[in-house]
This record gives structure tokens, C-alpha cells and sequence, in this order.
């Protein structure tokens, strides 16, 4: 007699093959799908600012020592545009696609992180070569923002950096804000900060002590209100967002 033997077939569950760790990796990937947004515009704006800037102080010849133009702040721009669209757009296509929540927010802070210390480095670069021609041969600032307040380099690309980071993390905590509470959270959220701002103000100004804040910002390091409070900021805002994410619902 012939008896079957039974036989255990194991059915491994659909993600058991991916760690979380290339599951990170596939949701950076799926950023760089936007790279027009994340790189390519931002390029071609800045390009084209500076050609613009260049050719108005070659044709003006100031006497100036110093023409600024801040046209540098276009890249500001689409670091806040690119993370809000991540975070409005991609965040609901990436759930779709069973990328959980915390996966999609590691991958797209990393992202962040890498862009911002990219971007930083390419300016700073940008603020040397600009300080060696002296202004491009027609005497302007447009990379060398920070040189105004320090001639260290590390602390000027460290402020690059964190300034970087900051305007980053704001615009993911304002896409968390309206992926779990939509218009009204946005709106709640902006009347919130300015009103608190403006209390502030009126609080300092009643106590006239804007000389006194004045002159901290005089004698304190100046790594503490270039580096250390943006990045403050940014540790705080990347707090918003996740708290805010992890029970949205698109």
C-alpha cells in the first residue's frame, strides 16, 4: 500500500524578502522620479539668475564694493516646493505602492538631509570661486551670502547647510499638517505661528528690549544663529511633521 506522505509548503508573506532597509532605499528612488523638481529646475533657475544678475552689473559698473543680488534664494524655493509636493502628491502614491508611513518619512527626511548638504557644498563652492574673481570681474554677491557675518568656511557651510534643512523640514511639516488636516490645518497652523510672532513682537517691544536682542546677536557665537538655532528649528519642524503624518490620511 502506498501511503502520501503530507507536505508542508511555507508561504513566505509578500514583503518578507525586502528589509526595511532597501524598502527605504526604493522610496528614494521613487523621489528621484520628480529630479526636474529636484535638481534640474533649481539649476536652470540659479543659471539663469546669475547670467540675468551679470549682465545688469556688467552694464551698470557700479563703484559699489559690494553689488548683492538675491537670487540665490530661488533655490530656497524649490526645496520648499519639492518637499511639499513629496509630501502632498507622493506620500498617498507611496501608500498605495504598501511603503508605510515611517518608511516614506525616513526615506524622504534622508532625502532632505543628502540634498541639503549637496546643495550647501555646491554654493559654498560657488561663494569661493565668486570671492577669488572678486564678484565675477563686476564686483557681486550672490553665493556668498554667509560671508557677511563670517569669514570661517566651516561656518559658512555649515549655516548653508542648516539653513537648507530648515526651509526643508518646514515645507514637509506643512504637507503632514495638510495630508491629516487639510486646509484648515494649514491655515490653523500659519495663523498660529504668525500670531505667536507677532505676540512676540509686541511683548519685546513693550519690554523695549529689542537693543537687548540686538546685541546678543552681536556678542554670542556666530554659530549659534547661523547653525545651531536653524537646525533647532528643523529638529522641531521634522517633530511636526511625523507626529503629524503617522495618522494622516490621504
Amino acid at each position: 500500500m502506498i501511503t502520501d506522505s503530507p507536505t508542508a509548503t511555507a508561504t513566505a508573506p509578500v514583503h518578507d524578502d525586502a528589509t526595511t532597509g532597501s524598502r527605504i532605499g526604493a522610496t528614494l528612488r521613487l523621489h528621484t522620479v520628480a529630479w526636474p523638481l529636484l535638481i534640474a529646475w533649481p539649476v536652470g533657475i540659479l543659471a539663469g539668475s546669475f547670467l540675468i544678475s551679470y549682465v545688469i552689473f556688467s552694464l551698470v559698473q557700479s563703484d559699489q564694493d559690494d553689488n548683492f543680488t538675491g537670487s540665490v534664494f530661488a533655490v530656497y524655493g524649490f526645496v520648499l516646493a519639492f518637499y511639499l509636493q513629496a509630501m502632498t502628491q507622493t506620500f498617498p502614491f507611496a501608500l498605495g505602492l504598501s511603503v508605510t508611513r515611517r518608511e516614506f518619512f525616513t526615506a524622504t527626511a534622508l532625502m532632505a538631509l543628502a540634498q541639503s548638504v549637496v546643495f550647501a557644498l555646491a554654493l559654498y563652492l560657488l561663494s569661493v570661486v565668486e570671492a577669488a574673481t572678486d564678484g565675477w570681474g563686476v564686483r557681486m554677491r550672490m553665493f556668498g551670502l554667509a560671508r557677511y557675518f563670517t569669514d570661517s568656511p566651516v561656518l559658512q557651510f555649515l549655516a548653508l547647510f542648516a539653513n537648507l534643512l530648515l526651509v526643508a523640514a518646514i515645507a514637509l511639516a506643512a504637507g503632514a499638517v495638510y495630508q491629516r488636516w487639510k486646509v484648515t490645518g494649514v491655515l490653523t497652523a500659519g495663523v498660529t505661528v504668525l500670531g505667536g510672532l507677532s505676540l512676540a513682537a509686541v511683548l519685546v517691544t513693550w519690554a523695549r528690549a529689542w537693543p537687548s536682542i540686538g546685541a546678543w546677536f552681536q556678542e554670542v557665537n556666530r554659530a549659534v544663529p547661523m547653525v545651531v538655532l536653524p537646525l533647532a528649528l528643523a529638529v522641531l519642524a521634522i517633530g511636526v511633521a511625523w507626529c503629524a503624518l503617522r495618522r494622516a490620511t490621504p
